[in-house]
């Protein structure tokens, strides 16, 4: 309702210290405690007395009749719902056609395409711009490096486990590294 911050009620607190006074003080807040509490109960009981009216000359008939009206269901979502409640229940192995042995038939060939004749004015291709061809170099360059790595990990792959051992160091990748520890005097 009212957007006060916790820095505006600090300052609201602040000043109604000094203008009040530390004596009166609590007694102010109190009392608009209980003002506050007040009006909340007022309008309470507004709000029931308007509700029971409504109930008493038939309004809260009519709203609930307006709102069965504009409803989703009355105007024709609830068939979509149930088609769509429908299409999530269906089992396509349960529903599916069983098949049958086709008979021999043989199998479906294109007609023969006929020759192909070269034109007279056949386009040259286009030489690729500066920036193609370094997308097409960096892209070459990735492919590479991607067939390097997948050799690289089919050989580790195709080792045997058992030259492995534990003697073996570990290699750490490339990266940081940890600084030796220098020793305490």
């Amino acid at each position: 309702m009212f957007d006060i911050s916790g820095t505006d009620l600090l300052l609201i607190g602040t000043v109604a210290l000094i203008v009040v006074g530390p004596k009166d003080l609590p007694d102010m807040f109190r009392q608009l405690g209980r003002v506050t509490a007040k009006l909340r109960q007022m309008g309470r009981e507004f709000s029931r007395a308007m509700e029971e009216a409504a109930k008493e000359s038939g309004v809260d008939d009519v709203r609930r009749d307006l709102k069965a009206v504009t409803n989703p269901v009355s105007t024709g979502l609830q068939g979509l719902k149930s088609a769509a409640d429908k299409f999530e229940k269906w089992d396509p192995v349960k529903n599916a056609a069983r098949p049958t042995t086709p008979a021999k038939t043989e199998p479906l060939t294109p007609p023969p395409m006929p020759p192909v004749t070269p034109t007279a004015q056949a386009t040259p291709p286009v030489a690729a711009g500066p920036a193609t061809q370094a997308l097409i170099e960096k892209q070459a360059a990735r492919k590479a490096i991607m067939d390097e790595m997948n050799a690289k990990l089919k050989a580790l792959d195709e080792a045997p486990t058992a030259t492995m051992t534990e003697s073996t160091p570990v290699k750490r990748a490339a990266g940081r590294t940890r600084k030796p520890k220098a020793p305490k005097e």
